[in-house]
């Protein structure tokens, strides 16, 4: 897998096309600490990290958020590409949907969305857009 992000996102918008209530994405810091950014920001309902049984990986379980039968998430757009990376200083951090959405951002003090990064003054890596 070349780009864990881009997957753990499309992962993601099959379930809710599909209309799931949960998914599996395979287990990473970086992917830990974006599912604990989506759940603060009210994306998806929880996630839990499931440990290994026999010789299977970790994971983490997450469970999507709906509102009634609509999906609270009706869009993700990855931004930097492993073959094009996008970097944006903290004055040029796009805003999605005009500040309906939320831009996710890597920064040199962890991940975090594009509202943080600039009340601290802090650039980074665009990794991706949902609203």
């Amino acid at each position: 897998m070349t780009d864990p992000i881009a997957d753990m996102i499309i992962r993601i918008k099959n379930a809710v096309a599909a209309g799931h209530k949960d998914l599996l994405v395979p287990h990473s810091k970086m992917k830990e600490s974006l599912a604990r950014i989506l759940k603060e920001f009210n994306y998806i309902e929880s996630y839990k990290v499931i440990a290994p049984t026999d010789d299977a990986f970790t994971q983490i379980k997450i469970v999507l958020k709906y509102a009634g039968k609509a999906s609270v998430i009706s869009g993700v757009k990855r931004v930097s590409k492993p073959g094009c990376r996008i970097y944006k200083s903290s004055g040029t951090i796009p805003r999605t949907l005009n500040g309906y959405g939320l831009t996710i951002l890597s920064t040199n003090k962890g991940i975090m969305d594009g509202k943080s990064a600039h009340k601290s003054n802090l650039g980074g890596e665009v990794l991706f857009q949902i609203w």
